[in-house]
């Protein structure tokens, strides 16, 4: 059988991806691209026993003959990334995020549409144990049709805040949102119903000492109340809560399931309870369940990141790319349906709360009011179309602040190269 030939865009997120291949009977690993000196001579070292190409230009890694590109570059910028490759003739898995603004969503969607290849959204969240095991129970009807759900991804990054911003005022992540980075949470809820959100309202926090502190123009969290087509309605809360929390609960007509949280520290995300009864009102009935989803699979599975997701979304992408119809890739269409809440939530908190109509990009009707708009926070992008970081406008930031972030950076590259490092050794093994 011929094997898919894959590269790879962002040797360090995008080295999980790469051990895929690695590991992959189908798959070629023939091509990895980053402009980090230090993370391109650890893949070589890495792959020396593997027929790869190394490149720091994306121009000219995606002339490489290959069938397929792993996007694992800045989470702002996969959209223009997703549409060269596609129309370079490439296959796509992107990570999170699908899109910037408006204009460039209608532009992934229509070279999907225009070029025929294959674009798979990377939200790993949707395929760790327990939102996958729930989508697999909805589908079989377990809870009956979904009324409300609640999901959370709180992850307080202070302590890493300067390796992952390097100090730049200008980096994405200190200019980024509160509502941008929504997918974690609002996308395995989603993916559970395949239903599409059709309104939204935004709310965030004043912007709190923690951000401040790190450089972030950004309040430290946003909150979504997200209408699906259905009816149901959905809460959805991200970003830098002081306690770290992934969690995600749905409720249907017929019972409830949820992961465990956290602060319980029993499995977290890898656990889930289900309390459902056999039939709609049917009390007295109910068969309560909790277990771990992902106890019998491959122990391979197992050694993958976010419990074993990164796995599942890459051999969902490459099942795709080999002809199977029913691989559970995230398609675009359903990609920009995770976004979007985000988005127009943020839409909502500027408009003081106001609720926002949720477009449906697959009508082609829709997709022209957008064509050209560019609002973000982004002013490489926005052009006259800028927004603040928050709703009461960009905070100054002391220049100390970044110079002190940029020394904490350097200590803590070392600290990351070492991890990487060690990563890479782990996986000769």
């Amino acid at each position: 059988m011929k094997k898919i030939k894959i590269g790879v865009l962002g040797g360090y997120r995008g080295n999980s991806m790469a051990r895929y291949c690695r590991i992959s009977d189908n798959v070629d690993l023939v091509a990895i691209c980053d402009n980090n000196p230090f993370v391109l001579d650890a893949q070589k070292d890495l792959s020396k026993e593997f027929n790869i190409t190394f490149y720091d230009n994306f121009d000219e890694f995606i002339k490489h003959d290959m069938d397929a590109v792993i996007l694992a570059n800045f989470a702002n910028e996969h959209a223009p990334f997703a549409i060269k490759a596609l129309k370079a003739g490439k296959h796509v898995f992107s990570e999170v995020l699908p899109f910037q603004t408006m204009k460039e969503a209608v532009e992934l969607i229509e070279t999907v549409e225009q070029t025929g290849n294959i674009y798979a959204y990377g939200e790993n969240y949707c395929y760790m144990p327990a939102p996958y095991e729930m989508k697999k129970l909805y589908k079989e009807g377990k809870i009956g049709e979904i009324e409300y759900a609640e999901c959370e991804y709180a992850h307080n990054c202070e302590n890493i805040w300067p390796a992952l911003a390097y100090g730049d005022k200008n980096h994405w992540r200190n200019n980024m949102y509160s509502t941008f980075y929504c997918t974690h949470s609002i996308g395995p809820i989603l993916h559970i119903s395949g239903l599409r959100p059709v309104k939204v309202t935004g709310f965030e926090p004043p912007i709190g000492e923690r951000n401040l502190r790190s450089g972030s123009k950004s309040a430290d969290f946003g909150m979504e109340i997200i209408t699906l087509e259905n009816g149901a309605i959905i809460k959805s809360l991200h970003g830098g809560l002081y306690k770290n929390n992934v969690w995600f609960f749905v409720s249907g007509n017929k019972g409830a399931m949820e992961s465990a949280r956290n602060i319980t520290g029993n499995g977290e995300i890898m656990r889930l309870y289900v309390d459902a009864d056999e039939y709609s009102g049917g009390y007295g009935t109910e068969k309560r369940e909790n277990y771990l989803p992902n106890d019998d699979c491959d122990e391979i599975v197992k050694t993958f990141g976010h419990g074993g997701s990164d796995y599942y979304s890459m051999w969902n992408f490459i099942e795709k790319i080999s002809g199977n119809k029913d691989a559970d890739i995230i398609d675009v269409y359903e990609a920009i349906d995770m976004a979007l809440p985000g988005h127009f939530a943020y839409r909502s908190i500027l408009n003081d709360g106001k609720s926002m109509a949720i477009p449906n990009l697959r009508n082609k009707e829709e997709r022209d009011i957008w064509r050209n708009d560019t609002c973000c926070t982004d002013p490489k992008v926005a052009g006259d179309s800028l927004w603040p970081c928050n709703k009461n406008g960009n905070p100054d930031i002391d220049e100390a602040v970044y110079k002190r972030q940029q020394e904490l950076c350097e200590k803590q590259k070392k600290d990351e190269n070492s991890r990487f490092s060690a990563l890479l050794k782990n996986n000769r093994k």
